[in-house]
């Protein structure tokens, strides 16, 4: 039996923030990962789920991935994410996550890094992402629905990208939408208009982005909403929208097909399980439309959707890169395995 050592990286939250990661660095690294799926250079497999409780507020996501092209010889990851919408009440974020990075020929540990940021960056840029391939060029008006951690980075992200006219913002919670569009504004240099009813935050806009934390399924997006040759973005844990969405689209895309049939959660969970959403229907992948094999939008009229689930491969991929740049950079903990 070999006596060698083993050493990892750890990162903590302050070790995260310390990076400094930019977007162009962010989106980057999620393009990356999205691209070695489209082009068969990563191993994906669906979440799965832990529920410690039923009547917990709340379970867990175990996302599990390869990505083949992250440096010499590639990294394997597993993140475990917890996603319970009544932290709040505590002073707790929603989703807190760790993610473990592994050598894929030898098993040996890489890194453990603090995932919660990550996960809420790496969402955002798959938000952004979508809809730069989705959603017209001269889309102006967002609407965005929620008001957690990842909410943040879709704004934020598909602003770089579009430089909105108007961004409406909504949430539940009164305290909580003020507080997000506060923080956006002084992020973004630039006003942030508040609504307090979902119509006002979806009607009319080139972009809706549905990011809700509600407790159970509910209805609360109307169909009659969406503007014709808008970009749809549902992914709440419990669906929000109407069985009828998916009637007025010209293009479904997800991130990965093999994740519509993950788990009891999603935003179109409904329309798979009643065949209104299938894989003759789909579009495309996202990865596939990055990579060049599917086209994205192709006239100003579509009206086009685009349901994210959450890749592993999105988040290994940024924190490959957080662990690349963290070594550049001297940040983070050289911890021994054994």
């Amino acid at each position: 039996m070999s006596d060698a050592e083993i050493h990892l990286t750890y990162l903590n939250h302050p070790d995260v923030q310390a990076l400094a990661m930019t977007d162009a660095e962010i989106v980057a690294a999620v393009e990356q990962g999205l691209r070695a799926q489209g082009l068969g250079q990563a191993t994906i497999e669906p979440r799965m789920h832990l529920v410690p409780e039923k009547d917990y507020p709340g379970h867990f996501n175990v996302l599990r991935g390869y990505v083949r092209t992250l440096g010499a010889q590639g990294v394997a990851g597993v993140k475990t994410v917890g996603d319970f919408y009544r932290n709040y009440e505590r002073g707790l974020p929603s989703e807190l996550a760790i993610l473990n990075l592994f050598d894929p020929k030898t098993g040996v540990p890489l890194a453990i890094i603090d995932a919660s940021d990550i996960t809420d960056m790496r969402t955002g840029a798959v938000t952004a992402i979508g809809a730069k391939h989705l959603a017209r060029k001269d889309s102006k008006v967002l609407g965005h629905i929620g008001a957690r951690g990842t909410s943040y980075w879709n704004v934020r992200l598909l602003d770089a990208i579009f430089d909105f006219d108007e961004i409406r913002v909504h949430s539940r919670r009164p305290e909580s939408r003020d507080a997000f569009a506060a923080r956006l504004e002084q992020d973004l240099g630039k006003k942030i208009t508040v609504t307090e009813d979902w119509e006002s935050t979806v009607r009319g806009a080139d972009i809706v982005v549905e990011a809700s934390r509600l407790e159970k399924p509910a209805p609360l997006l109307k169909t009659e909403w969406i503007k014709k040759g808008a970009c749809v973005i549902p992914y709440g844990t419990n669906s929000a929208v109407e069985l009828s969405l998916t009637d007025i689209m010209d293009k479904m895309v997800m991130d990965d097909w093999g994740q519509a049939k993950a788990g009891p959660f999603g935003a179109l969970r409904a329309h798979v399980d009643s065949g209104r959403f299938h894989e003759g229907n789909l579009h495309a992948e996202l990865g596939q439309i990055v990579a060049g094999l599917k086209p994205g939008r192709e006239r100003d009229d579509e009206t086009n959707l685009f349901w994210h689930r959450g890749l592993s491969l999105s988040d290994i991929a940024l924190g490959s890169a957080m662990l690349d740049k963290a070594q550049r950079l001297g940040i983070g903990q050289r911890l021994r395995y054994r």
